[in-house]
């Protein structure tokens, strides 16, 4: 039976050339964006460490 050619069947005309290359400078964010929280919160869990098993 008369199959189609490989690029008709999968759409890779459209693959055949890369597109205009985008400066980072030209990007913008597309969502706000903040600082990560402090994972610690502030403390310093060493010395914690320290006093609730080493000064015992």
């Amino acid at each position: 039976m008369g199959e189609a050619p490989y690029e008709e069947q999968h759409g890779a005309k459209d693959f055949r050339e890369m597109p205009d290359p985008v400066r980072l400078e030209d990007t913008v964010t597309t969502q706000a964006t903040s600082d990560a929280p402090d994972p610690t919160m502030g403390r310093d869990a060493d010395t914690e460490w320290l006093l609730k098993y080493g000064a015992g």
